[in-house]
């Protein structure tokens, strides 16, 4: 059974693989941006992904799940769409939870009961096909975790069996997605910092403290908690967004940047985006020649981490906020209404740093838990992408580049609907010069390990 490694989680490739001169992948993206900005400015002058506010300004006040006021968009996700009515989700799909349960299974009995060593293929399953398998699966079938959590199932079974299917108490607004984007800061750190990132032990352990306290979340504040807390579910929510066949986890093919600015606006919010964006941009830095050459500490490894995902945040925040025309209020709430346009950066900048890991290695991995059940033997693993270096090249730079130029059509809408008339347009410049900043700095990594 062959062992897949799950550190380092670098693009397959560095600098000398990728056949685009470094200096026209950054000329040209910044361009992309530039041009994009300029064409939305002139030929883009209204709100098209979701209602027009009712009254100038971010609106006049928050709704208590800390989405926007109906001076926004009137909807608790911040927006909906032009004439989009408000849906009741459907329930779970009982089918999908005893899969769900079935797979988790396999993946525990393969990490807890599988060899005490580096050999475990339970994880590479937790690095590649659960951490990394979440973006595609999100972008093809919606927020699917949502029916295929054991965690979820968990819950409904206890509530069940108590009468407390909402929990024993409730969630409270104020916390809002705060405790995924610590529990997505405990994973990357865990990927990226710890030293015993590919110890069975180490991971045997991250992985029952996560389901403890998921559980037990899950129990005392019902499904509300993994709507917020959970790290995966809410990292599977994000990037279902922008699922173009499917909405609210039915199929319904339509315009992905209509259900973005519905992605629910609560404390948080901007935390847990920024660990995603920060986390990625640090996984590169730690894989460049002047970051490999030196000895750094756990301690000084883990700040670094930090730093990434807290000036991405701040960057953020600070280009929400330079506008004028509003009041303190409506401008505190800037940040958390203009998130939902760096998902797609999020995106773009996950399928370019580990798409490659995913199909190569990912295919080791999932070969490996098929010979735990007898299966599998005789399979072998394609490494097309590896040996086409102009394909990775291009799909590297071009996913960078695409979710950039979505991120700006996204920011851009979602301002023409908040800011003044008179602001609409110099209210955008600070994030533009944001996203240029992003782009160069996102494809500079990619040329630099």
């Amino acid at each position: 059974m062959g062992a897949v490694l799950p550190l380092p989680m670098h693009g397959v490739g560095g600098s000398t693989d990728l056949p685009i001169p470094f200096l026209y992948a950054i000329v040209g993206a910044s361009w992309a941006l530039t041009i994009s900005f300029a064409v939305l400015a002139f030929a883009w002058k209204e709100p098209r992904l979701q209602a027009a506010p009712a009254t100038a300004g971010p609106g006049a006040a928050e709704s208590p799940g800390g989405g926007a006021g109906p001076g926004v968009a009137g909807s608790p996700g911040g927006g909906a769409g032009r004439g989009a009515a408000k849906r009741a989700e459907p329930s779970r799909r009982p089918w999908l939870a005893v899969l769900g349960a079935l797979l988790a299974a396999w993946f525990l009995g393969a990490l807890f009961l599988g060899p005490d060593d580096a050999t475990n293929p339970g994880i590479a399953a937790f690095y590649i096909l659960l951490w990394v398998g979440l973006v595609p699966l999100g972008l093809l079938a919606g927020h699917v975790w949502k029916d295929l959590s054991p965690w979820r199932s968990l819950q409904w079974l206890v509530g069940r069996a108590t009468g407390r299917p909402e929990g024993f108490m409730a969630y409270r607004d104020v916390w809002g997605y705060w405790p995924a984007a610590v529990g997505l800061f405990a994973f990357v750190w865990l990927e990226l910092v710890s030293p015993d990132a590919g110890d069975v032990t180490t991971v045997r352990t991250w992985v029952a403290a996560y389901a403890v306290v998921t559980v037990l979340g899950g129990v005392l504040f019902g499904p509300r908690w993994f709507d917020r807390a959970d790290p995966f579910d809410v990292y599977s929510a994000f990037v279902a967004r922008l699922a173009p066949l499917v909405r609210d986890r039915r199929f319904d093919p339509h315009d992905p940047l209509r259900s973005l600015p519905l992605l629910p606006v609560a404390p948080g919010l901007v935390a847990a985006i920024a660990v995603l964006l920060g986390s990625t941009a640090f996984d590169s830095f730690s894989a460049s020649e002047r970051w490999q050459s030196g000895s750094h500490s756990t301690l000084t490894t883990s700040l670094v981490l930090l730093l990434f995902c807290v000036v991405v945040g701040v960057a953020f925040v600070a280009a929400s906020v330079a506008t004028g025309g509003v009041t303190p209020r409506e401008r505190r709430a800037l940040p958390g209404l203009m998130a939902h346009s760096l998902v797609p950066i999020v995106v773009g900048y996950i399928f370019a740093h580990y798409l490659t890991y995913l199909l190569e290695r990912g295919q080791a991995a999932a070969i490996d838990l098929l010979q735990l059940l007898g299966v599998g033997n005789g399979l072998e693993v394609s490494y097309f992408l590896s040996e086409h270096p102009d394909v990775l090249a291009v799909y590297k730079v071009g996913f960078v580049v695409a979710g950039h130029v979505v991120a700006v059509v996204a920011a851009h809408d979602r301002a023409l609907a908040l800011l003044p008339r008179a602001h609409r347009l110099t209210g955008q410049l600070a994030m533009l010069v944001l996203m240029v900043g992003y782009t160069f700095t996102g494809i500079y990594l990619l040329f630099s390990v």
